[in-house]
Formats: C-alpha cells, sequence, structure tokens
C-alpha cells in the first residue's frame, strides 16, 4: 500500500476500497485549470496504480458546484488555462484515466455541473445527484466546445436529440430531469449524497475486481472509436481558442455581459 499524495487544487482520502477525489476550488465553483487538471491526472493515476483502490468517487468541494468546466476567468486573465508541469492542458489525458482506469468511477454531484465538469461526470462509470444539482453546457457561449467525448459520447447516454439540444441551447437542467433523461443514475437529497455514493462505491468493492476491469473494457469498446474524435475535436479547439471570435466568449463572460456573435458569420 503506497501513501496518497498532496494536492493544492484538490482533496483526495482513501476509506478502505474508495478513493475519493474531491475537486477543491470553491472560489472559482469548482472550476478547473492547468493544475486542476495535473493532479486529477495525477490522482487517478494513483488510483489505478494503488491494488487495494477498488472505487473512485469524484466529487466537488461544498453544495454549489460539482464543476463548472475550464476556468473561464483564468483564461481571461492569461489567454490559458495556466501553467502546468509538463507545459501541457491534460484533458485529454484526464478524459481517457476516467474511461480507462480498470475501477468503477461514480461521480457524485453535489452541484453545478457545467461545460468541461458537465463532461467529466458524463465519462464517469455512474454518477449520483444531490437533488439541488444541475447540469448543462456552456462552450458556445463562452467560445468553446468539446466536440469529441463530450457530444459523441453523450450522444450515446442521452441520444442524439437531447445531447444536441443540450449543446445548442446551452440551458441548466435539473437533477430530476437528468434522471429521467438517464444522464444520472439516482437523486438523492444533497445532505446525503457522499454517503450514498459511498454505499454504492463498497457495494460495487464486494465484486470480482477482475470481472469489473473486464466488463469496463467490454463496455468501453463499444464507443472507443470515439477517441480518435476526442483528439481531433481538442485539437480544433486549441486553433479556434486564439480566434477572435473565440475570445469574444471569454471576454462576455469576464465582463458579465452577453457575448456578441454578430459579427462572424457561419463558415462555409
Amino acid at each position: 500500500m503506497i501513501n496518497a499524495p498532496e494536492y493544492e487544487d484538490i482533496l483526495v482520502k482513501r476509506e478502505g476500497p474508495l478513493f475519493i477525489i474531491t475537486i477543491n476550488r470553491p472560489q472559482r465553483f469548482n472550476a478547473f485549470r492547468g493544475k486542476t487538471v495535473d493532479e486529477l491526472v495525477n490522482a487517478f493515476r494513483y488510483a489505478w496504480a494503488e491494488t487495494h483502490i477498488r472505487v473512485v468517487i469524484l466529487t466537488g468541494v461544498g453544495d454549489k458546484a460539482f464543476c463548472a468546466g475550464g476556468d473561464v476567468k483564468q483564461r481571461a486573465e492569461t489567454g490559458d488555462y495556466g501553467p502546468t508541469e509538463l507545459g501541457m492542458f491534460q484533458i485529454d489525458t484526464l478524459h481517457r484515466l476516467i474511461r480507462d482506469i480498470p475501477k468503477p468511477v461514480i461521480a457524485a454531484v453535489n452541484g453545478v455541473a457545467v461545460g468541461g465538469g458537465h463532461v467529466l461526470h458524463v465519462l464517469c462509470d455512474m454518477s449520483l445527484a444531490a437533488d439541488t444539482a444541475r447540469f448543462g453546457q456552456a462552450g458556445p457561449r463562452v467560445g468553446s466546445f468539446d466536440a469529441g467525448f463530450g457530444a459523441t459520447y453523450l450522444a450515446r447516454v442521452v441520444g442524439e436529440k437531447r445531447a444536441r439540444e443540450i449543446w445548442f441551447l446551452c440551458r441548466e437542467y435539473s437533477a430530476e430531469q437528468a434522471e429521467r433523461w438517464g444522464l444520472v443514475n439516482y437523486v438523492f437529497p444533497a445532505a446525503d449524497l457522499l454517503n450514498e455514493a459511498k454505499k454504492m462505491g463498497l457495494e460495487v468493492a464486494r465484486l470480482s475486481p477482475t470481472a469489473l476491469k473486464f466488463l469496463k473494457r467490454g463496455f468501453n469498446t463499444d464507443t472507443e472509436h470515439q477517441s480518435g474524435a476526442a483528439r481531433l475535436a481538442m485539437t480544433g479547439l486549441d486553433v479556434f481558442s486564439d480566434t477572435p471570435e473565440a475570445q469574444e466568449g471569454v471576454l462576455a463572460f469576464a465582463e458579465k455581459r452577453v457575448p456578441d456573435y454578430t459579427n462572424y458569420p457561419v463558415p462555409a
């Protein structure tokens, strides 16, 4: 058994066979910067390597937000998501780790899950939500998108029509509606959420770890081709982020106004 590392932007805790990862940036609604993603990648790799861990629970600190996605304020201040250990923004690596770690990952969505935070819970194997949680996408509003797993895998989860609605309208949806759509497995009173996630995790931890590993690999096989689309989409997002159109979304968010995209024609 190896000791869990310590972090700045996240909290980690071992509870028997469970490993609880908590995004800890309440001042930014648990939005992630580059450092946050580095730490999440490290924590998931630790959970993968530690053979005594059977289940990972991903949640956010507080009762307001699970994760508000990428830190748009950071983008407005510096033009990127801040410094990282390797000089790379490893969000694609984090997505792959959530999918590939051979242990079930349970999202405990304790509040707002929007943008990139919404993508994180969608990629988890199961999602539990507080009755106060809210779900949605914001990318096209703030000059961003996830046309990879955030769109294609979401369509597998809720269906094409609903996935397109989520992205094309950028609305927020209640936990009750998310449960009806199959976006989350269960909804609990906010005060009970983490305990319910732990109960489910312990239930899973009693099962054969090898069987669960093969099952997770099997489930992923059906959508593994989406990995290529995800990498292509992330490459496109890197290019798009430097354009005036994308910057308008970032500036509007920072200035707390409605973005004006009227001068940007639809690409032919």
